[in-house]
């Protein structure tokens, strides 16, 4: 089953209803699809301000948190894309700043859906078109774009050496294998390789890109690639981890005593060093001023969020995080290491679930499983034989006992928007 979102203003829901007819590609790779399709619509990802293109399996949407929150606090207008939605379909589309305004948004799809017409594009396809589309007609002086899946035939990455400011590739993992890990010539077979090659056909020649720190052979992968294409290369940075916050030691500068990112979790001071790293290569670098404004600010929903006091968390701990592979376990572990809590997950069907239990270790007291609204998913015995089965969000936390422990719900991004929505936290 497939999320196209639902909407109060009926012009957006006509689109919306449009988008949810769409046939999905069954094993469909490439770029030719979203090119006719820009093209019908007179090509506006050539007219877009300075674009900084963002890839990775985890850490990616932080990334562009992080960037757009220091642009921002420059003083820069910037554009954002993002995927998937939470709550409302419009948080895929952020205009100078704003999340698109309804009557903008059903205007730019209604656009992208008529110009493919008998093109069969896919439901990220004309998301992408109708984005770039409302980014080339409204003033700004920067883009942040996150790769949909994998890099090399994402349809972001129709963006142009002529628009890009800079890439980036955060932490590397394995999802989508089905469609990544495909077979296919002139690709590597070890499959964290492969994983890397598609995320670093995301480069283009004369631009520059900044990537995290990965074993030497997905290095190689990324150097290869970037040499192939005639990328600028920038891999002289690090960060140094301190009791309250962490130094960036860079190329092209260094910047001490940087205070905390305001996302938790330890992983977020490389996803934050990875956002300096991709301004310190490009022409628009903030300032030092502005970058530590940035990291105090950022906001990215779902990813690690404590949720506020409101009518599903009730006053209890009530973390929230999207991930649903084992990577995602590992920085979720990181960050409760040391201590229990109870866990209630939902995970959609083609994901990782023993991977992502294995890697949280013994932190779970207990587990319940949830239904994900409106997709297929894992049952409780996926989880263990401990596991039990609750209807819905609301009914597991009444479940759990009141022992004080903090309760963490994840699996699945799709279930992050629908407790989102349950405590009255829509994003904005």
């Amino acid at each position: 089953m497939r999320d196209f979102g639902r909407s109060d203003d009926p012009r957006v829901q006509a689109q919306l209803d449009r988008l949810g007819q769409l046939s999905v590609p069954q094993g469909r790779l490439g770029l030719e699809t979203i090119t006719a399709l820009l093209a019908r619509l007179g090509d506006p990802h050539l007219r877009l301000p300075p674009v900084f293109h963002v890839a990775g399996t985890n850490g990616k949407g932080s990334t562009c948190a992080f960037l757009r929150a220091m642009l921002e606090a420059e003083g820069y207008k910037v554009h954002v894309t993002t995927s998937p939605h939470l709550v409302r379909y419009n948080e895929r589309i952020r205009l100078a700043g704003k999340l698109i305004s309804d009557e903008e948004l059903a205007d730019v799809l209604a656009e992208a859906l008529d110009a493919g017409e008998g093109l069969s594009p896919s439901f990220f396809e004309v998301t992408i078109a109708a984005a770039f589309l409302a980014f080339s007609r409204t003033p700004a002086e920067a883009c942040v774009v996150e790769v949909g899946m994998g890099g090399r035939f994402d349809a972001t990455n129709v963006l142009t050496p002529e628009v890009l400011a800079a890439c980036g590739i955060a932490a590397l993992g394995f999802d989508h294998e089905r469609f990544l890990l495909a077979p296919g010539e002139g690709v590597p077979t070890e499959p964290m390789a492969r994983i890397a090659f598609e995320k670093a056909g995301i480069l283009k020649r004369k631009v520059p890109f900044a990537m995290l720190d990965y074993p030497p052979n997905v290095v190689d992968v990324i150097w290869r690639q970037a040499e192939a294409v005639g990328a600028l290369g920038f891999d002289v940075w690090r960060v140094e981890r301190q009791a309250n916050g962490f130094d960036y030691v860079g190329k092209f500068g260094s910047l001490r005593n940087l205070p905390m990112p305001s996302l938790p979790g330890n992983h977020q001071i490389d996803n934050a060093g990875l956002a300096i790293a991709m301004l310190q290569v490009s022409e628009l670098r903030p300032s030092e001023a502005a970058i530590r404004a940035g990291l105090g600010s950022a906001t990215w929903p779902a990813r690690l969020q404590r949720l506020s006091d409101g009518p599903l968390s009730n006053g209890r701990e009530v973390w929230l995080d999207g991930g649903h592979n084992p990577s995602a376990g590992d920085a979720i572990a990181r960050h409760f290491a040391g201590k229990d809590l109870h866990l209630i997950i939902g995970m959609i069907e083609g994901k990782d679930p023993a991977g992502f239990l294995a890697a949280l270790g013994d932190i779970p007291s207990s587990v319940a499983v949830v239904p994900v609204p409106a997709h297929d998913w894992f049952p409780a015995e996926k989880f263990g034989s401990e596991a039990r089965f609750a209807n819905d969000v609301p009914s597991a936390l009444a479940a759990l006992p009141h022992d004080g422990l903090p309760v963490l719900i994840a699996g699945s991004l799709y279930l992050a928007g629908e407790v989102l929505r349950l405590n009255d936290e829509v994003p904005d």
